[in-house]
């Protein structure tokens, strides 16, 4: 299924990152938080800041892999009736106005299947979207969603944890494309204020075990600079950065600055990773 995938943006933005010998920075979004023009005004913002792809999170009921500040921004788009069309519309017109930055939808099994899952991947494709992250999706059962998604030329993101034997690691990489997402610490999405020494070890031994197959993407936690940093420095390929992200926009009330801070952000995160 490779051939599907030599075209997908999301390879293509990390095989320019790797040339540029840089680590790449994913910015996580909620679809529809705090309303839908905000949302594509913020996406616009981290780009022009510095983002190298944008995660965006189709809101779902029962968010089990997001912590509690992503899980708030997540109800809140759902009572105010954001649906996943909305979101694939946000995806769109981001798409429009930014022909090749890789937008990656994370969400949950349910979201994709009950639409049907050649019908839904197939609208995402069209409405701009280079890939998935379903957390709950569980690998054994996965392989009509990997064939499915590679025939439409879509990166299937599977999570791996810090003690993920390497066995396991290896059955992960064999349905993976796009990149492997490494979740940093045990538990949930969240703000963190350090890591430990084990996190560097588990990211090193994950990227032994992946070698040059997949690029390694470290996520969960990640909310300053100096975070961003001891992630280089381990060897991620990549940083995912999310609930930090979701704070600010919770925090700070007047758009314009909340906007400002946004692009700055994103700004001093992408230094980090040079």
């Amino acid at each position: 299924m490779i051939k599907y995938l030599a075209h997908n943006r999301v390879n293509k933005r990390f095989q320019e990152l790797l040339k540029r010998n840089e680590c790449g920075l994913i910015c996580y979004i909620v679809g529809g938080y705090p309303d839908l023009d905000t949302t594509e005004e913020i996406a616009y913002t981290l780009i022009n800041g510095g983002a190298d792809m944008i995660e965006i999170g189709i809101p779902y009921s029962d968010p089990i892999a997001d912590g509690p500040i992503i899980q708030e921004a997540s109800y809140h788009s759902l009572s105010n009736g954001v649906t996943p069309d909305l979101c694939l519309r946000i995806s769109k017109n981001i798409r429009k106005k930014f022909p090749d930055i890789p937008i990656i939808a994370m969400t949950y099994s349910n979201i994709v299947l009950r639409s049907g899952l050649h019908e839904f991947m197939l609208k995402a494709r069209n409405c701009g979207i280079d890939g998935f992250i379903l957390p709950d999706m569980a690998m054994e059962e996965a392989d009509s969603y990997t064939m499915e998604a590679a025939k439409l030329g879509l990166v299937t993101i599977f999570l791996a944890s810090p003690d993920t034997s390497s066995s396991r690691l290896e059955y992960i990489v064999s349905k993976c494309s796009g990149f492997l997402y490494m979740v940093s610490v045990y538990g949930v999405t969240g703000v963190r204020e350090s890591f430990e020494d084990s996190t560097s070890y588990a990211i090193k031994n994950i990227k032994r075990v992946v070698g040059s197959r997949l690029p390694v993407a470290v996520g969960f936690g990640i909310s300053n600079t100096s975070h961003a940093k001891f992630m280089v420095h381990a060897g991620a390929d990549a940083v995912i950065v999310g609930s930090a992200i979701i704070k600010k926009i919770k925090d700070i009330e007047n758009k314009k600055k909340m906007l400002q801070e946004l692009g700055f952000f994103a700004s001093t995160m992408k230094k980090a990773c040079l």
